[in-house]
């Protein structure tokens, strides 16, 4: 039953008429759960409040299905006006970004000449940058740019994911810029060719590029809400004597927040992911599938309207 909520939910994930209804239709269905707001003044008021508490953020302004320049030159703005507003509001935050939302899709030469500016104006303003990892067709392409904006930029990190059968080799060709990096299980729907099947062999592939990174020496965000990889990793610190200043532990903002604050109450970093923006579907429908117990909580919002 679980597999198929998570099918089901996927599949919504990536239905475009629904994505452009949502947009219209406001913050419904349990979005205002998963996601901080509409702007980036609105989300900056809740960075503020986490960072009082001692966690730190990463804001991803949110886009689907971005198929024009035009909309891609809008998605750069709101990006480099997020790094200034957070180095004006002196916030502990980072930005996140999709390739796709800056024109990938589009052409090589726009995704490129729209990276720059915003790696530009974190460089200037001292925030760092992560490039979230898309679906699988979109791996090698994103892997490329990175490689190439990592020599120019010192303030850039990307992600990989454990589901994917290539991220071990990912993991080692990406060695010799040693890498900001966020592993994750992966969040999309992937062929069983691609990807495994499995969640048992997804969490030992996760583990295993864990523990590589981290004796690699680079630094790494462990982005989980598993309790499992959250111990595996502690004790990768303890045996190994990895210092907390070369890892983090990475959640969702609205997901498990009791986990959270017990991190921080031990002495770990934790980052939290927070999203906003109006073009919230994609995002919460993938948030659906990843843990289904969130739906009795989306529910719960829907009933109170």
């Amino acid at each position: 039953m679980e597999q198929i909520m998570r099918n089901f939910f996927l599949f919504l994930s990536n239905n475009k008429p629904l994505t452009k209804a949502a947009k219209k239709y406001g913050f419904r269905f349990g979005a205002s759960r998963f996601v901080a707001g509409v702007d980036i003044n609105g989300a900056a008021e809740k960075i503020k409040e986490l960072n009082d508490k001692g966690f730190e953020v990463t804001v991803d302004h949110l886009g689907e299905f971005i198929d024009n320049e035009e909309e891609a030159r809008q998605s750069t703005e709101e990006c480099i006006h997020a790094i200034k507003v957070i180095a004006e509001k002196d916030l502990n935050a980072q930005l996140s970004l999709k390739l796709t939302s800056l024109g990938m899709d589009i052409s090589y030469e726009l995704v490129m000449g729209n990276m720059r500016r915003i790696l530009q104006t974190g460089k200037e303003y001292g925030v760092i940058v992560t490039i979230d990892m898309e679906d699988y067709e979109r791996t090698e392409q994103t892997l490329t740019i990175f490689k190439s904006l990592r020599q120019e930029f010192d303030n850039l990190g990307t992600v990989l994911q454990a589901y994917l059968y290539r991220v071990e080799e990912d993991l080692d060709a990406l060695n010799e810029f040693n890498p900001y990096l966020r592993l994750v299980k992966g969040a999309y729907k992937e062929s069983e060719k691609v990807a495994f099947p499995n969640k048992q062999d997804v969490d030992e592939n996760y583990k295993k590029i864990i523990k590589k990174n981290l004796l690699n020496g680079n630094y790494t965000a462990v982005a989980t809400h598993d309790d499992d990889i959250i111990a595996y990793t502690k004790e990768l610190e303890k045996t190994h004597a990895i210092p907390r200043d070369q890892f983090e532990f990475q959640m969702l903002y609205g997901i498990r927040i009791e986990l959270q604050e017990r991190l921080i109450e031990a002495g770990y970093k934790v980052r939290v992911y927070m999203p906003y923006g109006d073009d919230w579907f994609g995002y919460n429908m993938r948030r659906l599938a990843e843990r289904p117990a969130n739906v009795a909580f989306v529910l719960k919002g829907i009933f109170k309207k």
